[in-house]
């Protein structure tokens, strides 16, 4: 009996990358219109009241991340299709990772604050999924739950910072914030500052969120490639780069984007160095690149700016060739452990070509695109007059440090004596293929970089600078400072690269004495947060339901009070309390007679009668204001709880059986008065004057909108429809829940 083979590739993985790559083909025609200034806009209003629009728009910076998203992402689509073999499988990896860049799309077009955050929570919720895709590893599902949690915070911290920064401009709109706050004192604009920031260092894994990222890897190798080199974490990184015009006047701008990008960048190196494993390796690069490109944001000069763009291209195509190589040397070999594998390029010479060129590009080798961002970063660094020291001797040492790893990466991998480990499966044609195709972009972007200078750098250099920037991208510029710097950069990593072993070694010992570590951090943020949730839990929720209600009274209290508390002295003492009437005083009293009855009464009989106290008195109030048909309502509802109290009384232990302490009783009585004393307070700060804006739509839409004259039958039955209704519907659903319960209880009894 034969079988039919299933498709290797089909229409839903097929439809992912046609829909990609039609993306990337819009953004290329979008490149000379860009360049006249003429930006793509769509704008749909969404919530208008509040000024919300699903608003899109692309300048040269959405362009450069419109380009590499779907650019990195048609390749990677299909590196995906033939690197899951399980067709389930492949088909929930593609659509996933399809989901994700549609998201990051979004982000990096959107023209409004709230839209932008939206899809920055979609790229932290699809994250989640594809870095714990392999759901049956319990390293999968802690690093998703690691990675969502440490993004997920910054996003909270990210959304007050643009509900602020939004607040204060007097728009959402990001394209118009650098006009709106031209003339807005820099001072005034630190907490949201700090509040994005917190944002962009999370997304971005900057110290000391640098941690979620490399335990990330726990991805398949497709995800890994896709996050780390064109996606999630580059999100950071563009939104610092969109709101550079913004805050890069403010004086915390410079040296904190400066220090933790420089401190990141060099810690990240040193991480890197104490890897075996190839994958993880990588990861730790990517924080170092993502800490340079943050080092670099943080200037003003145009050529730290440009240098920053060039190295977001450079870093695309050399990681994403580099994480998918290791793919295939897994799939390939069955380890990822760099001592045990070499001289691989006599069985996967195509993937020797590829690891060589992301390598070589990744050590800033001529004539890889690398090369000329390694000169443009030095040259960048230069140019900071502020530290440029700093920036040199970080910028030095992290890259440095990336030559060892390079070329641990591919000559240690390909060259030498062929290892004994071949305990995989070969790979496809297709995952050599793409791996192939991206190193060799980078090859050919260096030999000719007028592809990318002036049609996608320049123009988002010009976007993140706020003007025009002259950007000329070459391989040569001549014996200068900046080439002396890349041969120190190169003899330097090639020494690092034949001492790597004892490197490694020598900073394993050192960290496993270190006292701390982010990881380790985090775990007891984690767990000190559940055990104080039980202990809190075990406190308000112990069972007893007049806890629930004491303490959910208490934080009423508490909210009315602090907020009448806070007022302005002149609030105060605006307010001026009149005489009461005798029929005042009356109802006043029995109020008082009443609450005291229900507190100190040792019978049921005698507390429900001062509860019907209070209710009557309420009525009273009401009456006394013209709310007739609040007060009819009042009274029933009174009348109702009476009979129905009085009718289980009988049923139902004594009192005196479940009546608690006297010092409970006082308890209390104190709480009621408490929150007494908030609501009353609260009442008086609202008196004055009153906001007569919605009494007055409506008293005037009352007749000519829904017909009657009785204004709050009105507001029930016509403009709160919805809202009556559900009300009534849950009364019914009580009403069938009691009514089964009764039941069910008679049925029992005619059992027993």
């Amino acid at each position: 009996m034969t079988t039919t083979k299933p498709d290797r590739y089909d229409v839903w993985v097929m439809a992912t990358v046609a829909i990609s790559l039609a993306g990337f083909v819009v953004g290329l025609t979008w490149i000379p219109g860009i360049a006249a200034s003429d930006f793509p806009t769509v704008d749909w209003p969404w919530v208008e009241g509040l000024g919300i629009d699903l608003a899109f728009r692309v300048d040269g910076l959405s362009l450069l991340f419109v380009l590499l998203i779907t650019g990195v992402g048609v390749p990677v689509l299909g590196y995906a299709a033939a690197y899951a073999s399980d067709g389930a499988k492949r088909r929930r990896l593609c659509l996933l990772l399809f989901a994700f860049l549609l998201a990051m799309l979004g982000l990096v077009t959107a023209d409004d604050l709230i839209t932008l955050f939206v899809f920055w929570e979609a790229t932290t919720v699809i994250s989640y999924l594809l870095i714990g895709f392999d759901h049956e590893r319990e390293a999968a599902r802690r690093s998703a739950l690691q990675g969502l949690l440490v993004t997920a915070a910054g996003g909270l911290a990210l959304l007050a910072g643009l509900v602020l920064l939004g607040a204060e401009a007097g728009t959402f709109r990001l394209s118009e914030l650098p006009a709106a706050l031209a003339d807005t004192d820099p001072s005034d604009l630190t907490l949201s500052l700090v509040l994005i920031l917190c944002g962009c260092f999370t997304k971005s894994a900057q110290l000391p969120f640098h941690f979620w990222l490399p335990n990330a890897m726990a991805a398949p190798t497709p995800v890994s490639a896709y996050l780390h080199s064109a996606t999630m974490v580059k999100a950071g990184i563009y939104l610092m780069a969109r709101v550079h015009p913004v805050y890069s006047d403010h004086e915390l701008w410079f040296p904190v984007l400066t220090v933790v990008g420089a401190a990141t960048a060099v810690w990240a190196s040193i991480q890197a160095l104490r890897q075996t494993d190839l994958k993880l390796m990588l990861a730790h690069t990517t924080v170092m690149a993502l800490g340079t490109l943050t080092m670099f944001l943080g200037s003003s000069s145009p050529v730290a700016v440009a240098a920053a763009a060039t190295f977001i291209v450079v870093h695309a195509l050399y990681k994403s060739t580099l994480f998918l190589v290791i793919g295939v040397i897994d799939r390939r070999t069955g380890t990822r452990d760099r001592r045990l594998v070499s001289g691989l390029s006599s069985v996967l010479p195509m993937t020797a070509i590829a690891a060589f060129a992301g390598a070589f590009s990744m050590a800033g080798f001529p004539p890889f695109l690398g090369f000329i961002g390694k000169e443009l970063k030095y040259e960048g660094a230069l140019a900071i007059a502020e530290e440029p020291g700093l920036v040199i001797v970080a910028a030095v040492a992290a890259n440095a440090m990336m030559v060892a790893i390079a070329l641990a990466v591919s000559v240690r991998s390909f060259l030498g004596q062929p290892s004994d480990v071949d305990a995989g499966t070969p790979p496809p044609r297709l995952m050599v293929a793409v791996p192939l195709f991206l190193g060799l972009c980078g090859l050919i972007f260096g030999l000719a970089p007028s592809l990318i200078g002036e049609t996608i750098v320049q123009p988002a250099a010009t976007a993140v600078l706020g003007m025009p920037a002259e950007i000329k991208l070459a391989l040569w510029h001549g014996v200068n400072l900046p080439l002396l710097l890349s041969i120190v950069t190169v003899v330097l990593g090639i020494g690092l690269y034949f001492w790597l072993d004892r490197i490694t070694l020598g900073l394993d010992r050192i960290g496993a004495r270190l006292p701390v570590s982010g990881d380790r951090i985090y775990d007891a943020v984690l767990h000190t947060t559940l055990d104080g949730a039980k202990r809190l839990t075990s406190v308000v929720q112990g069972g007893r339901l007049p806890v629930y209600i004491g303490l959910s009274f208490a934080a009423v209290g508490l909210a009315l009070l602090v907020g009448a508390v806070g007022d302005e002295a002149e609030t105060w003492s605006a307010i001026r309390l009149e005489p009461l009437e005798p029929w005042e005083i009356a109802s006043l009293a029995l109020l008082a007679v009443g609450a005291a009855l229900a507190i100190a009464g040792r019978r049921r009989l005698t507390a429900l009668c001062g509860l019907a106290a209070v209710g009557v008195g309420t009525t009273l109030v009401f009456l006394m204001h013209g709310a007739v048909d609040v007060a009819v309502t009042q009274f029933m509802v009174e009348a109702l709880i009476v009979v129905f109290v009085a009718a289980v009384i009988p049923k139902i232990p004594p009192f005196e059986s479940i009546r608690r302490s006297v010092r409970e009783r006082v308890a209390r009585g104190l709480l009621a008065a408490f929150v007494g004393l908030g609501a009353t307070l609260a009442l008086l700060r609202l008196a004055p004057p009153v906001d007569r804006t919605i009494t007055s739509f409506y008293e005037q839409m009352s007749v000519p909108e829904a017909f009657g004259r009785n204004v709050v039958n009105v507001i029930l039955v016509d403009f709160r429809a919805l809202d009556t209704l559900g009300e009534v519907a849950v009364v019914v659903i009580a009403a069938f829940g009691a009514f089964a319960l009764l039941r069910g209880r008679r049925f029992s009894r005619g059992a027993e």
